[in-house]
């Protein structure tokens, strides 16, 4: 049986959408939309808005909205960068933080409840295979 790359990509973007979709309620209620918590996760990893971008791949005018309304709801600060003065770095706010990990919480156990259709072998090689595409030398799967 042939598999296609764009079948697998479809399958995994409806997974993903599936998931978010199931989570929708718990975002709402952390004040959060699905783009924003995207944003709010990828802060610390990359603190300025360009990087969120290109990270994320978003159009650079929707991160600053995005940006825009974490700030508004107390998520995030922008803070002046020590390094270069003209740029402004982002900060997690502690309940940016534990909106963060709230809404990360609620992901994992709707991905989790439905992993858990899948034998404990399968998963394995799922982790195996997705550290594969990712280009993940054997050290890097190691210290997972």
């Amino acid at each position: 049986m042939s598999v296609d790359g764009a079948q697998l990509w479809t399958l995994n973007q409806r997974l993903l959408a599936v998931v978010l979709d199931a989570c929708a309620r718990e975002l709402a209620e952390l004040g959060l939309e699905t783009k924003e918590f995207f944003v709010l996760a990828e802060v610390e990893a990359s603190p300025y808005p360009a990087e969120i971008a290109t990270a994320l791949l978003l159009p650079k005018a929707s991160v600053t909205v995005y940006v825009r309304n974490l700030v508004a709801k107390g998520f995030v600060r922008r803070e002046i960068d020590e390094a270069d003065l003209r740029r402004h770095r982002l900060v997690l706010t502690d309940e940016g933080r534990g909106a963060r990990d709230r809404a990360l919480a609620a992901l994992a156990a709707e991905y989790d409840r439905r992993l858990a259709r899948v034998t404990p072998r399968d998963r394995v090689e799922l982790r195996r295979i997705l550290n594969v595409m990712l280009g993940r030398t054997e050290s890097d799967r190691t210290g997972e």
